[in-house]
């Protein structure tokens, strides 16, 4: 046995406890991705059953997303500051309780209330659980492949979301969208408590209360201002004074950073090399992938006829093509590192969200869907986990919370900008055609061809952003950074 061989660090990924950490962040993950689409197939079953305005069905999606991404940052800086596992079991138990709340509503007021709710736990948990996995498998080997299973489960939840949601939908009820999170969540903390070990007194010191509030402010109102462009118009007054409010927030929050002794987000973070390249890419990247679930699910239900089951049914072969992608990626990735992944991930996705552009008012799921959306999944794979992987590549152990929580953060800005612009440009051509007498769904699709070829565009600008983003193998962090 060689001098290397014996000073080798051991591989915590090879150990049972190891894998059973890993599992249960992966789980982690999988709760919160699902959470953003379980109830998009159920929406029709909750207007009838608890009579909904078309305003406020809007906002059961869209309320998670809201406080998902605007407390992103708030619960990544957190988990760094008061703990990892303080903030994940949090995190969790709040998700468990406003699930087990929202299954029981029996009104528009308060199903919302609990998706906003859930939306908050969410922002506490993802960021802790990525954070304890970099910080957890710190071995270059380890780290990548435990970064590939997370991004391929990210990538996973986020079809098998839509596919939960209509089985439960036409079998138990759409109470049960909600009822299936409380007893996954006890399961959830049951293994934190047994796997993760626990912190050390929290640190003491400023928090950063401004700081804190401007971020969350300006996050929230971002948000909320993408979400509701499309029913305002883009160039309505409401919506140029909030998105001006919003970054006028976000501007102030940055020259606090500066200014404070101990930053809520340290701009230092963005020195780490590539860093920023990544979460611009995960935001445009996944602006094109999110909406195409949107268009593609009413697509199928308002044109070709399908059920809450059919329809979610229909993303199972895309699931099964993230899976196997992002498989294929995790033991790539040492050789050939991200850069080159998340380029041609995002070619191979642009080229299947095309495929789904041309989609016809008659069309077969067999010709018509089924190509474009697995071309789109092994695209859809490669990039998540490329870009898991060089966002957090580098990054310091007391910064990995925050890493995380800017990930995450550009992933839910970018579903809300996807949607804002796709369905803005969706609508358009839907009401050009109407007005020339174009039958509903002659209409309906053609709206949807141009929201799919704007998202395609979308994922061919990531993958020119991906070029400047670092070409990392899943080093640990470094003691420069």
């Amino acid at each position: 046995m060689t001098a290397t061989a014996t000073l080798a660090q051991p591989s915590a990924l090879a150990t049972r406890r190891g894998k059973l950490i890993l599992a249960l962040l992966c789980a982690v993950a999988f709760l919160d991705f699902v959470d953003a689409s379980i109830v998009n197939v159920a929406l029709p079953s909750i207007r009838d059953d608890l009579h909904v305005s078309v305003q406020g069905l809007q906002w059961i999606p869209s309320g998670y997303l809201l406080t998902y991404g605007g407390f992103m940052l708030l619960g990544g800086r957190a988990a760094d500051l008061l703990g990892r596992r303080r903030v994940l079991v949090s995190g969790t138990a709040l998700v468990g309780l406003a699930s087990f709340a929202g299954g029981l509503a029996t009104n528009e007021g308060t199903l919302v209330a609990a998706r906003l709710a859930q939306g908050v736990g969410a922002a506490m948990m993802l960021p802790a659980a990525l954070s304890i996995l970099t910080t957890t498998f710190t071995e270059p080997a380890d780290r990548h492949k435990a970064l590939g299973v997370w991004g391929g489960v990210g990538g996973l939840a986020s079809a098998a979301g839509v596919l939960l949601g209509g089985i439960l939908t036409e079998g138990p009820g759409w109470r049960w969208v909600m009822f299936v999170n409380p007893p996954a969540c006890v399961l959830v903390l049951f293994g934190i408590f047994r796997l993760v070990s626990g912190e050390r007194r929290p640190r003491s010191g400023n928090f950063d209360l401004l700081g804190s509030a401007l971020v969350t402010a300006g996050m929230l109102l971002l948000v909320f201002t993408l979400v509701k462009a499309p029913d305002q118009g883009w160039g309505s007054t409401r919506t140029i004074v909030e998105l001006a409010g919003s970054l006028a927030l976000l501007l102030a929050f940055v020259v606090n950073e500066q200014r404070t002794a101990n930053p809520l987000l340290p701009l230092s973070i963005f020195r780490i090399k590539g860093l920023a390249a990544a979460d611009a890419t995960q935001l445009i990247a996944f602006a094109g992938f999110l909406a195409m679930f949107f268009f593609l699910t009413l697509y199928m239900q308002n044109v070709l006829g399908y059920s809450p089951l059919q329809t979610g049914a229909s993303y199972l072969p895309l699931c099964v093509g993230v899976g196997v992608s992002a498989g294929i990626t995790a033991q790539i990735l040492a050789r050939t590192g991200t850069r080159p992944v998340v380029v041609v991930g995002c070619l191979v996705a642009a080229g299947g969200l095309y495929w789904l552009s041309r989609i016809p008012v008659d069309g077969s799921y067999v010709t018509d869907l089924l190509p474009g959306l697995m071309i789109t999944s092994f695209g859809l794979g490669a990039v998540f986990v490329g870009v898991t992987t060089a966002a957090n590549a580098g990054v310091p152990s007391d910064q990995a919370g925050l890493a995380a929580a800017l990930l995450n953060a550009s992933t839910q800005v970018g579903a809300a900008l996807g949607l804002a612009i796709f369905s803005a440009i969706a609508t358009a051509r839907t009401n050009h055609l109407l007005a020339d007498r174009t039958d509903v769904p002659h209409a309906l699709t053609g709206g949807f061809h141009r929201a799919l070829l704007a998202s395609c565009i979308f994922v061919l600008a990531a993958a020119v952003l991906a070029f400047r983003a670092s070409n990392t193998r899943g080093e640990e962090a470094s003691i420069a950074a």
